[in-house]
């Protein structure tokens, strides 16, 4: 039997990731390289990851970096991309990585979330950076 030499496409979405396209004033390779993957591809996030967008962009918002109408834009060009929201419920992984690596429970989601579909994580985040490594999660770089 011949082994399954597909490329893996998918990715692990963080929200560090994704801000990076919405915000004027940031810019990242990897975030860029995430984008153009998306193209073909599908990127994985946990529920969490919605909370994040709103969140961030509406702060965005209220400090000036953004309009009411872009924070807007943003979330309905999200809502285009080719995401999945998975459900990640398995609070023992997700704060037994936390412990081990000093993460929060949310950074510790989205590693948990990478270990249970064997996709590469994207994210800015070096803790979380740090902690994949150690758990032998591939990272898009």
């Amino acid at each position: 039997m011949e082994a399954d030499r597909t490329p893996i496409t998918g990715l692990v979405l963080d929200a560090s990731i994704a801000l990076v396209w919405f915000l004027p004033d940031e810019e990242s390779s990897v975030a860029d390289k995430a984008l153009k993957r998306l193209d073909g591809a599908q990127a994985t996030v946990p529920d969490l990851f919605w909370h994040e967008m709103r969140n961030v962009l509406l702060t965005s918002y209220r400090r000036k970096r953004l309009s009411l109408a872009e924070v807007w834009h943003s979330m309905h060009r999200l809502d285009q991309l080719s995401i999945i929201t998975a459900t990640t419920s398995d609070n023992a992984h997700i704060l037994t990585l936390a412990e081990r690596h000093g993460l929060t429970a949310y950074d510790s989601t989205y590693l948990a979330l990478a270990l249970e579909t064997k996709l590469p994580l994207a994210t800015l985040d070096k803790r979380l950076i740090d902690a994949a490594t150690l758990e032998n999660v591939p990272l898009l770089s």
